[in-house]
Formats: C-alpha cells, sequence, structure tokens
C-alpha cells in the first residue's frame, strides 16, 4: 500500500463531489480525502498499484489542477 500527496485548486464540496464518483469508480483506490483548510488543497489517496499520474489525469479530465507532491 502506499499513499500518494497531491496540491490541487479543489475549494469546495461542490468541487470535491465533481470528482468523487471517479475517485470512488477506481479500482486500486482504498481510500481518499481533500483537505480543503490547507492553502495547497491536499488530496491523499491510499492505494495499490495505481501511478500518480493515473490521478493526475483523472483529476485533470475533470477540469482541475492535480500536482503530486513528493
Amino acid at each position: 500500500m502506499e499513499i500518494l500527496v497531491f496540491k490541487t485548486n479543489l475549494t469546495s464540496l461542490k468541487s470535491v463531489n465533481k470528482i468523487k464518483p471517479h475517485l470512488n469508480e477506481t479500482e486500486g483506490i482504498i481510500q481518499w480525502n481533500v483537505d480543503l483548510q490547507d492553502r495547497d488543497k491536499i488530496l491523499r489517496i491510499k492505494t495499490e498499484n495505481i501511478s500518480s499520474q493515473h490521478i493526475v489525469n483523472l483529476v485533470s479530465t475533470r477540469g482541475f489542477k492535480c500536482e503530486e507532491l513528493v
């Protein structure tokens, strides 16, 4: 298991709800959350065998910015 951390531009529950079904349906994502209080709007994902690029693509195709923090 691995934890991936991303900086996003998700600013509200409404924006989180736009990506929610896609993250929930992605096989290999065990758990995820977004910290809207953090200035970088951190998306944390517990996963097995999903690349960070897959997550970036998933969020980006929904119209939001997503950048992995290393």
